[in-house]
């Protein structure tokens, strides 16, 4: 699959040459408490292994820089759910409210169809309003909400259980 271009920034396969951008705006994301549960950015080999390669892209902006990144790993071992993935969508701070995140998710969602995927999901923070409204304008539905579902252990919301909401779009 080709390369997709628009609003400044290319969409393309994460290479390993990414990797110092994409663990520094996942470590961006850490930060904030919002995006994941995780406290530090996996090893390198870690997260590779862990996510489909075919769904690994990033967002390259007009100088060649990593903006933005979203992968996606299988839902379950299991064959009943081969076509089953639950996705994430991380963006360079400095570069949030350009459409990066809609271009990625929309990118995204493409590659997992072509691959023959037919269900794409994520839990997303009770609070993570702007991810939240990301992923309904790209055609997810709220299907469920998980309270109290594991508690924060680092930053701005340690010491806090909090809850999800599951979004998918069936593909």
């Amino acid at each position: 699959m080709t390369a997709h271009q628009g609003g400044g920034v290319q969409i393309r396969l994460m290479t390993d040459a990414d990797w110092d951008a994409v663990q520094d705006i996942y470590a961006q994301g850490i930060a904030t408490g919002n995006p994941t549960f995780e406290e530090h950015v996996p090893a390198k080999a870690d997260f590779l292994s862990a996510r489909i390669p075919e769904l690994r892209i990033v967002a390259e902006d007009t100088s060649g820089a990593v903006v933005g990144w979203a992968a996606a790993s299988p839902t379950s071992a299991r064959a009943v759910y081969r076509g089953v993935i639950e996705h994430s969508v991380y963006i360079d701070q400095a570069k949030a409210g350009r459409g990066i995140a809609t271009q990625l998710l929309r990118e995204l969602i493409t590659r997992a169809r072509v691959n023959g995927y037919w269900t794409i999901q994520s839990g997303i923070f009770a609070e993570n309003t702007a991810s939240r409204a990301l992923h309904s304008k790209a055609g997810f539905r709220e299907i469920g909400h998980r309270e109290r579902v594991a508690h924060m252990t680092y930053g701005p919301y340690a010491g806090i259980w909090r809850d999800t909401i599951l979004v998918e779009q069936r593909l």
